[in-house]
């Protein structure tokens, strides 16, 4: 799951890295399936409209790390000389529990800072001296080419829910979560720091629309008075989200802005390397 505002890209809150009993439990029943499942070729890999593969088992043997890490630049993280403040400053404006560590660039990472450990040291009305070195806690590091399916066997018996993706040459290529991963086996995990399903999209004082990418696009049309897709498109396409992945042909980056033949435009607001998150929708006419 690109960093966002709601913090799945790098793990949600969270009381603690070691898993639970239940969540042996769940991994090993995961991993029994992983094991004993048929071959790649028994299932062919299909892809939805808004061009991501759809989860199952089967992606723990066909995809790699890569296909679900985020790209370095969009990687949150904090020098290991930060001040206390300014580390406060990044865990409230990034919603982040866990944050990369690194002393000078990113390609020489340290380790990672937990949320929960900074609270119990220095917040709470604690009074020990910062000190980040102590806070430190090792991450895993993980080729570009490993199976989605072997990391997260490794990140389950080493009690680490992070890893950094290395490339050839030894620099951060990317990073990952036991969320990101999960989420290829059961979908999408949704917290409390996501937004409500009864609002997919609001309209806002200037005329133009934010709305969740997976938005039921009839009832979008419904609300804009607008038809987005050709008649022999209205099968293959069901979300807001699959309208801008058709007219690009990709997953566009946050920050793009798609026209739309009928005048309508979608400027990304959210999105990570696998799929669009939030839009924003002006209609014709509308000047941002």
């Amino acid at each position: 799951m690109t960093q966002v505002e709601d913090g799945s890209a790098q793990g949600g809150p969270s009381d603690a890295d070691e898993p639970e009993s239940n969540e042996r439990g769940f991994f090993g029943r995961i991993f029994e399936a992983f094991s004993n499942g048929d071959d790649d070729s028994a299932e062919s890999v299909d892809e939805t409209a808004s061009g991501r593969t759809p989860p199952g088992l089967l992606n723990l043997r066909r995809m790699r790390v890569e296909d679900v890490a985020i790209p370095s630049v969009e990687i949150v993280s904090v020098p290991i000389d930060i001040s206390c403040e300014d580390l406060v400053r990044v865990f409230r404006e990034s919603g982040m529990s866990r944050l990369p560590v690194y002393d000078g660039t990113l390609d020489s990472p340290k380790g990672m800072i937990h949320l929960k450990d900074f609270a119990l040291r220095n917040g709470f009305g604690g009074a020990a001296a910062f000190d980040m070195a102590a806070m430190i806690r090792p991450l895993i590091y993980a080729p570009p080419s490993m199976p989605i399916g072997v990391l997260l066997q490794r990140m389950q018996s080493e009690r680490m829910h992070m890893a950094l993706v290395i490339d050839e040459y030894g620099g951060v290529d990317g990073l990952v979560t036991i969320e990101d991963l999960i989420e290829q086996v059961i979908g999408q995990i949704e917290d409390e720091h996501d937004t409500d399903e009864e609002h997919l999209f609001t309209r806002e004082q200037d005329g133009s629309y934010v709305a969740q990418a997976r938005t039921p696009l009839d009832a979008f049309e419904d609300e804009i008075g607008t038809k987005l897709t050709d008649p022999d498109e209205e099968e293959e396409i069901d979300t807001l989200g699959g309208v801008v992945v058709v007219l690009t042909g990709r997953v566009p980056a946050r920050g793009e802005v798609i026209p739309h033949p009928s005048g309508v435009e979608f400027e990304v607001v959210d999105a990570d390397p696998r799929r669009l998150k939030r839009l924003r929708v002006r209609l014709p006419g509308h000047v941002a």
